[in-house]
Parts: C-alpha cells; structure tokens; sequence
C-alpha cells in the first residue's frame, strides 16, 4: 500500500476488507454466541490477520 493514499481511499481498503472477510465471519458468529460479543470483538482485534489489519489502517487513518 502506498503512503500516498488520501483518508477516503484508506477507508475504501477498510470497507473493502469488512465487506470482504469480515461479514458472515463464522469465528465472529461462534464466538459471539458462546463467549459473547466483548470476547468476539477481542478475538478478531488480537487474534485474526484481518484485524490487525484492520488496526494497522487504523493507525494510518489517525
């Protein structure tokens, strides 16, 4: 990815991913339905490659 990408193109990439792996996600599903949905959004933003992703764009964005 490159440095030059204004805010509205990072979060497009940000959109992009969700849209892509993250929607109907069946460990987020699982998750939230036997441990609840603070473990399953723990899970995805410490555990999964999509969420430290995520982060990382996140990073970029602030």
């Amino acid at each position: 990815m490159s440095k030059s990408l204004n805010r509205k193109q990072w979060i497009g990439e940000v959109h992009q991913l969700l849209d892509t792996y993250c929607d109907g996600c069946f460990l987020n599903s699982h998750f939230r339905k036997e441990n609840g949905p603070r473990y399953a959004q723990s899970f995805c933003i410490k555990h999964c490659t999509v969420g430290e992703k995520l982060k990382d764009y996140g990073k970029k964005l602030s």
